[in-house]
C-alpha cells in the first residue's frame, strides 16, 4: 500500500505529517512518488489563515477526476481544518473519504484500511483530553535530517481574540519531560545535529516531575528546566531551538537559560502581533507594549549577537493609522532582523469575528503591510551588512541552489550563509559545523568563504560525510 501526504501550514503541521508518515510506515505502507500511484492521499491542513484553506479546497478539487477513475483511492483531510469542519467537509466534498483531527492521526492506518474495505466516509475529530497522546518516532541511524522537530505540548489556553487554535488544537496538554528528552536523544543518535522544540505556547511548559517554578510569578513555567534537562542529558546535540513562545512566559528564568546554555541558538522568534496597547487589549494578548519590549530586551541581552524575529497582524479590527505607527516604532525599537507579517483574516468562531467588524479596508491593509515589509527589509539588510568581515560558525543544511559546489546553512543567530567548496573537493559537509568568513551581504542571506582550517578539515572521501535526507514537501509550506 502506498501513500502521499501533502502539507499546508506551519512547522507543527510539518511535524504532524512526519508523524503520520512514520505511523503509516510502521504498518507496512510505503511512500508513492506521485498521487496517481497512491492508495491513500492525505491533505494535512492549517486553518490559522484563510489562504491555507483556499489552497486545500483547490487541491482536493483537482483530485475529483482521479477519484472517479480510481474510486478505491482513499482521500483524507487531516489536521486543523478537519478538526474545525468535521463532517461538514464530507458534505461539501463528495469524493472525500476520511476526515481526521490532529489528535486522531495515530488511527490513520486502521481507518484507511477500513475505507479501502468499503466503509462509509467517516469524520473522526476528538480531543484526547483524558489521556493525551503524542505520537513517538524512532528514526533509523543515518536517516535523520540535519534539523529535527520534537513536540513538547499541544493546544493553547491563551484565547487570543483572533486565533482559532484553541478550537482546532484544544486546551494545553504537556508531554512528559522524560519522553521529550528521549525523543531528542533518538534523533541525535540517528544523525540530527539540531532540534527545534514545538508547541503552540512552547514556553508555557509544565511537568509535575520537574522542579517547581521559582517564586509566585504566574507567568513562570518549567520550560527553562526542560531546556537545561535536554542540554544535560543529550550532550551530542549541537543546537537547540524552540517555537513559538508566548511573551508572557519569556521570563528572567528563560533569559538566564539562554545566558548559561551554549546549546541554545542565539535567536528567538517572539510573536508580538501589534505595537499598540489598544490593539493588544482587543487581541487579548495579555501583555502591554512596554512589557513586551522589556522581555525582548532581556532575551537580547542574554548573549552577544542575539537576534529576534516576530509575527505581526496588520489591519486588525479597529486598527487606526496611529495604532499601525506604534507597530512600526516597536519593530524599530526592538530591532527585529526578520518577521512574518499578515493581513487580519477572520476565523470561524473567534471573538474577532463574532464581536468585531473587519473595518480596515483591504487597500489600507495592503499599504500598511507593504510599509511594514519595507521597514523590516531595511533593518534586516543593515543587520546582515554588520556581519561582513566577521567569522561565523555555520551548521550546513545541504547543497545550495546558488551554484554547483555551493552549500548553505545557518549561523547560531539564524542568518542564512552560502559558501562554495574548493573546486577540487568532492566532499559533502552537510550536517557539519564549519567556520566561514563572511564576504558580502545579500538581500536575505550572506555569502562567505570557508576558513583555511575548515577547508583542511573537509573529508577526502565523498562518502565520509553524512548525507541526511532532504525533508520531502509535496506542496509548498504556507506560513501560518
Amino acid at each position: 500500500m502506498r501513500y502521499v501526504v501533502h502539507t499546508f501550514g506551519c512547522q507543527m503541521n510539518v511535524h504532524d505529517s512526519d508523524r503520520m508518515e512514520s505511523v503509516l510506515r510502521s504498518h507496512g505502507w510505503t511512500a508513492a512518488e506521485q498521487v496517481e500511484d497512491a492508495d491513500l492521499i492525505v491533505f494535512n491542513t492549517c486553518s490559522v489563515r484563510e489562504k491555507a484553506e483556499q489552497k486545500l479546497r483547490s487541491e482536493v478539487g483537482k483530485l475529483a477526476p482521479l477519484k472517479r477513475a480510481r474510486p478505491e483511492i482513499v482521500l483524507c483531510v487531516a489536521g486543523c481544518v478537519a478538526q474545525q469542519e468535521g463532517e461538514k467537509l464530507l458534505e461539501r466534498i463528495p469524493h472525500l473519504d476520511l476526515v481526521l483531527g490532529p489528535d486522531n492521526l495515530g488511527e490513520l492506518p486502521r481507518l484507511a484500511l477500513d475505507q479501502i474495505s468499503g466503509a462509509q466516509p467517516l469524520a473522526v475529530a476528538e480531543f484526547d483530553l483524558a489521556e493525551p497522546r503524542f505520537l513517538p518516532i524512532d528514526p533509523r541511524p543515518g536517516t535523520a535530517p540535519v534539523s529535527a522537530l520534537v513536540t513538547t505540548m499541544k493546544g493553547c489556553d491563551e484565547r487570543c481574540s483572533f486565533c482559532i487554535v484553541p478550537t482546532t488544537r484544544g486546551p494545553e496538554r504537556y508531554r512528559p519531560a522524560a519522553e521529550i528528552v528521549e525523543e531528542v536523544r533518538r534523533w541525535v543518535s540517528a544523525g540530527a545535529r539540531e532540534v527545534t522544540l514545538l508547541g503552540q505556547t512552547v514556553d508555557s511548559f509544565r511537568d509535575p516531575l520537574l522542579p517547581p517554578v521559582p517564586g509566585d510569578d504566574p507567568d513562570e513555567s518549567q520550560f527553562p528546566h526542560l531546556l537545561r534537562l535536554i542540554a544535560a542529558e543529550v550532550p551530542g546535540l549541537l543546537r537547540l531551538r524552540y517555537t513559538s513562545p508566548h511573551p508572557r512566559h519569556a521570563t528572567a528564568s528563560l533569559a538566564r537559560a539562554h545566558a548559561e546554555l551554549d546549546v541554545l541558538a542565539r535567536h528567538v522568534h517572539l510573536p508580538v502581533q501589534s505595537g499598540s496597547d489598544r490593539m493588544l487589549r482587543r487581541m487579548i494578548r495579555r501583555y502591554t507594549r512596554a512589557e513586551y519590549i522589556d522581555r525582548a530586551r532581556r532575551l537580547l541581552a542574554a548573549r552577544p549577537g542575539m537576534t529576534m524575529s516576530t509575527d505581526v497582524i496588520i489591519g486588525f479590527p479597529g486598527e487606526t493609522d496611529d495604532d499601525f505607527a506604534q507597530t512600526l516604532t516597536l519593530v524599530e525599537e526592538v530591532g527585529f532582523t526578520s518577521l512574518f507579517g499578515f493581513k487580519f483574516s477572520p476565523r470561524p468562531g473567534t471573538p474577532a469575528l463574532k464581536l468585531m467588524k473587519d473595518d480596515v479596508p483591504e487597500d489600507v491593509k495592503s499599504e500598511r503591510l507593504a510599509r511594514l515589509f519595507a521597514l523590516i527589509e531595511a533593518q534586516g539588510r543593515r543587520h546582515l551588512e554588520t556581519l561582513v568581515g566577521s567569522r561565523q560558525v555555520v551548521l550546513v543544511e545541504g547543497a545550495s541552489k546558488t551554484g554547483v559546489g555551493t552549500f548553505s546553512g545557518r549561523t547560531r543567530q539564524n542568518e542564512i550563509v552560502h559558501f562554495q567548496l574548493p573546486t577540487s573537493s568532492t566532499a559533502d559537509p552537510t550536517g557539519a559545523e564549519v567556520e566561514v568568513d563572511v564576504l558580502r551581504a545579500n538581500k536575505h542571506s550572506l555569502e562567505g568563504k570557508l576558513t583555511e582550517a575548515a577547508r583542511l578539515a573537509l573529508p577526502d572521501d565523498p562518502h565520509a560525510a553524512r548525507r541526511p535526507p532532504a525533508r520531502k514537501k509535496n506542496l509548498p509550506i504556507l506560513e501560518a
